[in-house]
């Protein structure tokens, strides 16, 4: 039913798209006949504003992915530097809860670690709507913020750091063949509100893959059972997509150009001092706006990196949202 609906949404888009284009264009020959530019300008302005949403539903279109139209899991975790880094690990936190919503998908905080100060130490984030992991996949990697401490006396510049890490909800039709004998189980207290029995039994559940290294975590029911089923499934989407990572680098033959996530390999700068202005470091896209960005406005980053990934070109500066 899903991808019946992935379907249908993108041919009424187009067939409104293609209806819209030929009413517009009907308008401009009755202006030119009456001698109404007034008329005229309108339409073409209409068709402007059609061709921007064309190019929306053509980055759209190419999100044909094995997984693309999945649900997604986001997590994130502060680097180095203590509250400065949990901080803005929060920062982006809520960046991609902003953004989320202002798409109409549901944000669901699987768990998270909050710093000793202020911010969090780790969270993730499961968003559920068409195309989320599509859409977000390409911002995995390390994302720099400049700024003004707010937590320094003496008011200096700081460079943070947190990684973010995105890998797709994976249903009931994959299946994901796991070795429980690879897997080492811990449970553990949770930390964080959540009401006197969250924080006084062992109901969180640490799952470590040990032949990759990748370790998932839930902390968000008040039952072991309901952790354990869902850090089970993160797991799975966690293998899985490595996997889709791997077929991906061998088919584009790219794998001198591919890094793990460091510190040395940031992927988007946000500076808000001295100077104000949001780069990624891929495409080269930047804006002059850092406060809308941060509050939710990372399209224009995420449809520049979909058409470089799909071969298209990118970069340059974009219109500051409003």
């Amino acid at each position: 039913m899903r991808a019946r609906q992935r379907l249908d949404d993108a041919i009424t888009g187009y067939r409104a798209l293609e209806t819209a284009l030929d009413d517009h264009v009907g308008m401009i020959e009755l202006g030119e006949e009456e001698n109404d530019q007034t008329v005229i300008r309108e339409a073409e302005a209409a068709i402007a504003d059609l061709h921007r949403h064309a190019a929306k539903l053509q980055l759209e279109a190419l999100l044909s992915g094995e997984a693309d139209g999945n649900d997604t899991y986001v997590e994130i975790h502060a680097g180095a530097g203590g509250t400065e880094s949990q901080d803005w690990a929060q920062m982006l936190m809520r960046m991609y809860t902003r953004w989320a919503e202002g798409r109409g998908f549901s944000v669901e905080v699987i768990g998270s670690s909050p710093g000793e100060e202020a911010g969090i130490k780790s969270a993730t984030l499961k968003v559920e709507g068409p195309n989320a992991y599509g859409w977000l996949k390409s911002e995995s990697g390390v994302h720099r913020l400049v700024r003004i401490s707010p937590f320094d006396a003496n008011s200096r510049r700081h460079t943070s750091f947190a990684s973010v890490w995105v890998f797709p909800v994976i249903d009931d039709t994959i299946d994901i063949d796991i070795n429980e004998a690879d897997v080492r189980i811990d449970t553990y207290r949770a930390s964080g509100a959540g009401g006197q029995h969250v924080n006084t039994t062992d109901s969180a559940v640490r799952l470590t893959h040990v032949p990759t290294g990748i370790v998932v975590q839930c902390q968000n029911e008040r039952s072991q059972h309901k952790n354990r089923a869902t850090a089970w499934s993160m797991l799975r989407a966690r293998l899985y997509e490595a996997e889709l990572q791997r077929r991906e680098e061998e088919a584009r033959a790219q794998e001198a150009q591919k890094t793990e996530i460091g510190w040395g390999h940031q992927i988007r700068s946000y500076v808000l001092q001295p100077y104000q202005m949001v780069k990624d470091l891929r495409t080269g896209v930047e804006s002059g706006n850092p406060a809308a960005v941060l509050d939710g406005a990372i399209d224009p980053y995420l449809e520049a990196a979909l058409a470089q990934r799909v071969g298209g070109t990118s970069g340059g500066n974009i219109q500051d949202p409003e």
